[in-house]
């Protein structure tokens, strides 16, 4: 049965106007209150208009938008992942390794030197660098706000430094290691240590309780090093050096020898959370290398014996300072060689910096008469005159530019060649050179030719750092002055080791012996290996060595020599004085003296030669006989006896001082 539609409703609309046209018209605001309303379909269909239809827009655009967007991102990831894990994976996998492993230095453990009976000089103990990682002191690790300044304030008292420098190195969170003090004693670690152990304890307990759970001292850690001692203090510290504060040589052996000495530094990695280790992550570790142990020819006793005297006679005398060296004169090694004042290695911060070289090597200077033995071994050498050759002395010689003297005013004297060094004439020695050679220049040159020959203007071979080769001009270049002066030591200029090398020379035979100061080496697998011998060099015969011992032994032994005060009960002595005008190193003019004494014993069977010297005495004498003749006794005595030299066993030559005119 067909369904009945309802009756449509007609809803009645305004009346409309129509315009002139019997069209239909604009309807009035005014009379059409509702105008606004919109029209029907019904309505809209009468005017014979088809019905507007509301229709939404596509989502398909705005979707593919949103998918091409979200394919983008993901692309992104994609393309970052791939950089992350395959491309950079290396990269960023080293990143995390060093954030996660710590890696310090094993320093190998220095070798150590001893004298030649085993003694140690210089040796390394244990020590700690105590370091930390600044990031731990971040407020986010550390959970301390200021925990920089914390710890900077607890650890700058036992550390010894300055508290501001300390909180900075800690206020670095980029960095993950810095140092904190280098070379700290194992009691310094144990109270950081301790220290470090309240307040974690402090921290737990803290955290127990729902605290932050702050630590200050979590970051501060250790790595084992060594430090250098000298067990014996300032002993022979002018020979060894020290180490500076990177652990380097600073200067003597040290620092000569340091690639010997130093070994090879080692290397340990391991996994750290929080500063501490990680057991279970494992550990690299590449062991240290020891350095070689380095054996000097060095006698302690005799370096100790020598030490003290040249140190009390520059304190008597008020000198600016002395050297004392001793050498064995058959094999060249160095037994002693000692500087005053000295320092003492084991605390460079209180010692004086010009003290911090080795002056016996480093000083050169004029050395006066001890200089005429050269002279002495050229005109017998060349057989120009013989020790008892006669030579008159004036009280004044004229010589080119310059009327030369004698130290103390005399009247003539009649000596022989033996007498002029004996009483160390300087004009008897100007007289004697003067006939190396028919005319003066040709004698220079035979002259300088054996000053070379026993080393001068070299250095002597000891490679020493800083070591001076002395000053000798070639003879064109001698002054009229300097050719006159030179024969008695003024106008060249040599080092204490040189000088001694000249009175090994005579006592060897007259062979050079190069010095030595180290006898030889054990490296890390306890192996010794002597050093290499010295190079030998002939100087003079032995003839004129031998006759020259003769005559040096007239300076101590005959009542008119100037060294009487070195004669030694039971031995022979050979020995010459010197006293020089100085020249002022800071002036750079003549101001005050040099005073030195050298010579061998026992002089019929040469064993040791002891030179020292004293630069500018200024109370008491002045002249090396004086002063430095009774300290070349002590030594030379206390050297005999340590190396159990047997008494001579003969009587002195005593050659002819002097003769009678007419003769």
């Amino acid at each position: 049965m067909p369904s009945k539609e309802p009756p449509r409703r007609r809803v009645p609309g305004p009346a409309r106007s129509r315009n002139a046209a019997g069209g239909p018209g604009r309807p009035r605001s005014a009379a059409r209150p509702d105008a606004r309303r919109p029209r029907s379909p019904a309505a809209r269909k009468r005017r014979g208009g088809s019905p507007r239809s509301i229709r939404l827009g596509s989502p398909r655009p705005r979707l593919r938008l949103i998918s091409l967007c979200l394919t983008l991102v993901m692309l992104a990831f994609v393309v970052r992942l791939l950089q992350v894990q395959a491309v950079d994976a290396d990269t960023y996998s080293a990143k995390a390794e060093k954030n996660r492993y710590l890696e310090y230095t094993i320093a190998a453990e220095r070798g150590e030197i001893t004298d030649r009976s085993g003694i140690a000089l210089a040796t390394s103990v244990d020590a700690h660098d105590i370091t930390a990682d600044p990031k731990l002191f971040t407020p986010e690790d550390s959970k301390a706000p200021d925990a920089p300044q914390q710890a900077a304030a607890l650890l700058a008292p036992i550390l010894g430094k300055d508290e501001a420098d300390l909180a900075k190195k800690l206020s670095t969170p980029r960095s993950r290691y810095t140092v904190l003090a280098r070379r700290q004693t194992p009691q310094v670690w144990k109270q950081i240590k301790d220290l470090k152990a309240v307040f974690a304890e402090k921290a737990a307990e803290d955290k127990a309780k729902g605290g932050p759970g702050a630590n200050v001292l979590a970051g501060v850690l250790q790595e084992p090093t060594t430090k250098r001692v000298y067990p014996n203090g300032d002993l022979a510290a002018g020979i060894l050096g020290f180490v500076n504060a990177e652990g380097k040589g600073g200067g003597g052996l040290e620092a000569q020898l340091n690639k010997q000495l130093q070994g090879e530094d080692g290397k340990i990695r391991y996994a750290q959370a929080g500063g501490r280790p990680v057991p279970t992550a494992g550990s690299t570790e590449i062991p240290a290398v020891a350095g070689t142990d380095v054996e000097l020819t060095i006698d302690r006793d005799i370096q100790w014996a020598a030490q003290r005297a040249i140190a009390d006679q520059v304190e008597k005398s008020e000198a600016d300072r002395g050297y004392v060296v001793v050498q064995n004169t058959r094999t060249g090694e160095v037994l002693a060689m000692a500087n005053a004042p000295g320092y003492d290695p084991n605390d460079l911060a209180q010692s004086n910096s010009a003290a911090l070289g080795n002056a016996a090597l480093q000083d050169v200077y004029e050395p006066g008469s001890t200089s005429k033995v050269m002279s002495m071994a050229a005109v017998l050498e060349e057989g120009a005159a013989t020790p008892g050759t006669h030579v008159t002395v004036p009280n004044r010689l004229h010589r080119g530019d310059r009327l030369f003297r004698d130290d103390i005013d005399h009247p003539t004297w009649y000596l022989t060649l033996n007498g002029v060094l004996a009483k160390s004439s300087n004009i008897g020695t100007i007289l004697a050179t003067g006939q190396l050679g028919k005319t003066q220049a040709e004698a220079n040159k035979v002259l300088y030719s054996y000053l070379r020959k026993f080393g001068l203007g070299s250095t002597t071979g000891l490679d020493y750092p800083g070591e001076s080769p002395g000053i000798i001009a070639h003879p064109k270049d001698w002054s009229t002055s300097q050719q006159y002066t030179i024969p008695f030591g003024q106008g060249l200029s040599l080092n204490a080791m040189q000088a001694a090398s000249v009175y090994q020379t005579i006592a060897n035979g007259g062979v050079r012996i190069e010095p030595t100061l180290v006898r030889g080496t054990k490296d890390a697998d306890d192996r010794y290996t002597a050093s290499e011998a010295p190079e030998r060099t002939r100087v003079v015969s032995e003839k004129t060595a031998t006759t020259l011992a003769k005559m040096l032994e007239s300076v101590v032994d005959d009542e008119e020599g100037t060294g009487t005060k070195a004669h030694i009960e039971g031995y022979r002595v050979a020995g010459k004085t010197g006293t020089a005008n100085r020249v002022d190193p800071v002036r750079g003019v003549y101001k005050g003296y040099t005073a030195s004494f050298a010579g061998f014993a026992p002089a019929d069977d040469p064993q040791i030669a002891v030179y020292c010297a004293i630069q500018n005495p200024t109370k008491g004498s002045y002249f090396g006989g004086q002063i430095c003749g009774p300290i070349y006794k002590k030594v030379m005595e206390f050297a005999l006896k340590t190396l159990q030299t047997p008494p001579s066993g003969s009587d002195p030559a005593r050659l002819p001082v002097s003769f009678k005119p007419g003769e």
